[in-house]
């Protein structure tokens, strides 16, 4: 697989957040740049990079070693973006989102459900008759939902992610 960076934006954007995709570009070809550095040229606060850096250290996105300054005493971060680590992430992301589907397609299988005619809600079988087949929101009646093309695109995107992880 080939690291492109819209394999690096969608999984650092679900890992950990929009907002660190610019922080990522700016670090992605660099090593051991300073914390202080990546602040003033993102221009932004460095505790918002620091809360940006440690949600990407908890997925192992980057790494970093610590100096201390002589004239301050203070320890300082330089951080390095972890390449190699995108593709186990996109690997194990789309392993957990065939396995959300998977049971998302069981249920949608096992269960009838029904739905505001305004489109306000969607029940299954057991909260419908909690809610004696009314809409809990305006109050009409709920109808048997037709979930048969719901199903259809779910089968399809598990085929689709089995095709891409190579499983069977």
């Amino acid at each position: 697989m080939r690291i492109t960076n819209k394999a690096i934006e969608n999984v650092v954007t679900e890992v950990a957040g929009e907002d660190v995709f610019p922080l990522v570009k700016f670090i992605k070809d660099k090593k051991n740049i300073s914390e202080f550095k990546i602040a003033s040229g993102l221009r932004k606060e460095i505790n918002q990079v620091r809360n940006m850096l440690y949600r990407l250290l908890n997925y192992n996105l980057v790494s970093f070693t610590r100096k201390k300054d002589k004239k301050k005493g203070w320890y300082i971060y330089y951080w390095t973006f972890n390449l190699q680590r995108i593709k186990y992430l996109t690997f194990d992301l789309k392993k957990k989102r065939l396995f959300k589907l998977q049971e998302r397609l069981q249920r949608e299988q096992t269960n009838q459900f029904y739905l505001c005619p305004g489109g306000c809600i969607r029940l299954d079988f057991e909260q419908s008759t909690n809610f004696e087949f009314k809409c809990p929101e305006c109050g009409k009646l709920i109808e048997l939902e037709d979930n048969s093309k719901k199903i259809e695109k779910i089968e399809k995107e598990i085929k689709r992610l089995k095709k891409e992880l190579k499983l069977k």
